[in-house]
């Protein structure tokens, strides 16, 4: 497998000023660490749980999250692992709405879906 190849979408152009653009990874780390904010989220599919990020760093965030831009429209599909216990449903609206919301504020693109692929749960050792 070759390296992942990353984009770049410009957000804002100004003539007198210049351009901005942001990377997808950008986008992708925006959208892993609103998603871990939501109770009931353990951690990304790649096993980024909020311990492993600190030692890490944000980048590891983006794993299992993917991101589409067309033309200024945000498709972000995430892969999360769910706290056991927790209402699917109810977290993963949560995911989402923090997830376009934040965004959507951040860079100024509009987002049209995000999309939740539930890849595990993690279950108390007490269990």
């Amino acid at each position: 497998m070759g390296k992942e190849e990353r984009n770049a979408y410009t957000i804002q152009t100004d003539e007198n000023i210049g351009e901005v653009q942001i990377a997808d990874e950008v986008v992708a780390i925006i959208a892993g660490l609103a998603a871990m904010e939501v109770e009931g989220v353990a951690s990304m599919a790649g096993n980024a749980t909020k311990e492993l990020i600190n030692k890490l760093g944000k980048k590891s965030l983006s794993k299992g999250v993917k991101v589409d831009v067309l033309e200024g429209i945000v498709t972000v599909s995430l892969a999360i692992n769910m706290k056991y216990g927790y209402s699917i449903k109810s977290v993963t609206e949560k995911v989402q709405e923090k997830v376009k919301t934040a965004i959507e504020t951040m860079t100024g693109l509009e987002v049209a879906d995000v999309n939740i692929r539930i890849a595990g749960v993690d279950v108390p050792e007490e269990a």
